[in-house]
This record gives structure tokens, C-alpha cells and sequence, in this order.
């Protein structure tokens, strides 16, 4: 490459797609990336960004992405609400052994669990720093209850 040259290069366009970027470099075409946790997105949030596919992408649609309430999400919102200070750190640590005894529990004990950790949930966001985030957290638990 000549140093005196303008050369064009870059990524046009990325997207997300089925746990994977794709990216449109000027210079070498596509790129598929994969995301790999950090100090700034965690291996939780990585697998629920996982949980929502498509059966195809074209970007102009702009396909609403909705992750299914499962553990993994409720833990990647604990991650959210953790990284940000959003809640009390005893409180997310509680959360989460409360989260991980219940999803070895199984039928009326799991059922009984979850409801009773959305109740405090519920509670909790009335004086945490991300009431809203806590609330969101609570629905993904009270979802998985049903």
C-alpha cells in the first residue's frame, strides 16, 4: 500500500443476525464477527442476545428483536442492573442465588420460588437506581413462573 495514497476502507454497514455481526468492509468485503465477553457485556448477555433469531434478515424490515423470559435473560438484566449500580449489590446477589436455586427446582417449588422472588422484585425497584430495569426483571421471573 502506497502511504501517499488515499485509500477508502472502513464498514459500510453491520448487523446483527442470529448471534453473529455482519459487516460490510469496503476493503475486504464481509467480516462475520461473534461478540466475547468483557468488561462491558457479559457472557449472560451474550447467550440472551443468542435466544432471539429470525428466519431471515433484510434490514429494511426492521424486525422487532424479543427475547423469551427465560434464566439467562433475567440473569443478563442482573448483569445490566449490576455493571450500572442499578440495584443494591446484596440484592443482586440474592437475586441471583434465589434465580439459580429455582431453575434447579422443578413444578410447584419452581413455580412458588420465582413468584415469591417477583414479589420482592417488585419491592425492590421502588428504591433501587433502575426501578425501571428491577421491573423488567421482575416480568421476566413472573413469566418464567407461569
Amino acid at each position: 500500500m502506497d502511504s501517499t495514497k488515499l485509500e477508502i476502507a472502513g464498514s459500510w454497514s453491520a448487523y446483527w443476525y442470529n448471534g453473529y455481526i455482519y459487516s460490510t468492509e469496503i476493503m475486504r468485503g464481509l467480516d462475520v464477527l461473534e461478540l466475547r465477553p468483557s468488561a462491558l457485556l457479559t457472557q449472560n448477555e451474550i447467550d440472551a442476545a443468542k435466544l432471539v433469531t429470525f428466519a431471515y434478515q433484510n434490514v429494511q424490515d426492521q424486525q422487532r428483536a424479543t427475547w423469551p423470559a427465560s434464566f439467562v435473560v433475567a440473569a443478563a438484566y442482573l448483569d445490566q442492573l449490576d455493571r450500572a449500580h442499578g440495584l443494591a449489590a446484596d440484592r443482586i446477589t440474592a437475586v441471583r442465588t434465589a434465580l439459580a436455586s429455582a431453575e434447579r427446582a422443578g413444578g410447584a417449588s419452581r413455580r412458588s420460588a420465582l413468584n415469591t422472588l417477583a414479589t420482592q422484585l417488585d419491592r425492590d425497584a421502588a428504591g433501587a437506581a433502575d426501578g425501571a430495569k428491577v421491573r423488567v426483571v421482575a416480568g421476566v421471573v413472573r413469566e418464567l413462573a407461569r
